[in-house]
């Protein structure tokens, strides 16, 4: 199966933490032994980019000029060496990208390991939205199944990753208390079937916090903000809670009073999703997608508010920071695909 491949693409680039998108012209890379060329379709915009483009980083630190975008869908137009590459060569994929060049491009270089076949029912939007959010909410579930809480808290229920535990939590009967920000996000939710639902905002969110967590007995809190709210969460969690350090959408430091943690037998446990997926075997990842893909259409579904081309990446982050709640921002590299 032969594509023709030109020699260079168009690629958002980023020359320094917070600064400005490029769509740039540069070559396109030849993927070695393991590794295959994706001809992107789309890549959402997610809470994990926004860190990437303050300059965080997960693993190693960033080189400049980078290509932003952790996941994305696409087609794979040139295998490299190896049993898998060759598998996926003329596939429809969802991918992933761990270090180097991102999905905001018109080609995306990745590992074998990190693509996923597409089932046929699956377009490439959704596609696009398979790896990132659908697998962590499956993750989070299985840990409050499998740790026999009796019920969570979600700081980033707004999202649409919180949109996904919610669903879970219903399908497998766990009782969630999700937090928000604003009095609007709250009416959100509920017309979305939650019935637990504070915001940090209110002058008695504490209170309530500790409250609602001790008569539901809510014993796992996933923190993906980080900062001072961490030990709110420590102060209002029930004897024995575990809480998972997800995210830090936070930008200012996260003081913890060890003491809190020593007296109430707290378990504070940094969660990511590469580390996740990266103990498991093939056969146990692929399982996981499948699950994921099963459930792609009803509780893992990602509304998407707004497309944008890979020239207005600039503007498509700005109108999600904004608007994060609205649904998910896809920036379209091929548009008859999308």
């Amino acid at each position: 199966m032969n594509f023709s491949i030109p020699s260079h693409m168009q690629a958002v680039q980023l020359d320094e933490p917070n600064g400005s998108l490029t769509l740039r012209e540069i070559p396109i890379p030849k993927p070695g032994p393991g590794q295959v060329l994706v001809r992107m379709a789309a890549a959402p915009i997610n809470p994990s980019d926004l860190g990437s483009l303050r300059g965080l980083s997960y693993g190693r630190q960033p080189e400049y000029p980078l290509t932003p975008g952790r996941e994305g869908s696409g087609t794979v137009v040139v295998a490299g060496e190896g049993l898998l590459p060759r598998f996926l060569l003329g596939r429809r994929v969802a991918c992933a990208v761990a270090t180097g060049g991102g999905t905001w491009a018109e080609y995306t270089l990745t590992s074998a390991r990190q693509c996923i076949p597409l089932n046929k029912k699956i377009g490439f939007e959704q596609g696009a939205m398979l790896l990132v959010n659908p697998l962590s909410a499956l993750a989070i579930i299985d840990i409050a199944r499998q740790g026999k809480h009796a019920a969570m808290v979600n700081t980033a229920a707004a999202s649409a990753l919180g949109g996904m535990i919610l669903r879970l939590g219903k399908r497998y009967q766990i009782p969630i208390i999700h937090i928000v920000r604003r009095q609007e996000q709250v009416d959100l939710l509920r017309q979305r079937g939650a019935e637990y639902v504070l915001t940090s905002s209110d002058p008695q969110f504490a209170e309530m916090l500790q409250s609602e967590a001790g008569k539901l007995q809510a014993t796992l809190f996933i923190d993906a903000i980080g900062g001072s709210l961490t030990q709110m969460l420590a102060d209002a969690a029930p004897f024995g809670t575990t809480i998972l350090l997800f995210s830090r959408m936070a930008e200012e430091n996260c003081p913890i009073d060890p003491f809190t943690a020593l007296v109430k037998n707290l378990r504070f446990e940094g969660w990511f999703l590469g580390n996740h997926v990266g103990q498991k075997n093939l056969f146990q990842v692929l399982r996981l997608v499948q699950r994921a893909q099963s459930l792609l259409a009803t509780d893992l579904h990602s509304p998407i508010h707004k497309r944008f081309p890979l020239a207005d990446a600039q503007q498509a982050v700005e109108v999600y920071v904004q608007e994060m709640s609205a649904g998910k921002i896809l920036l379209v590299s091929d548009h008859e695909e999308v």
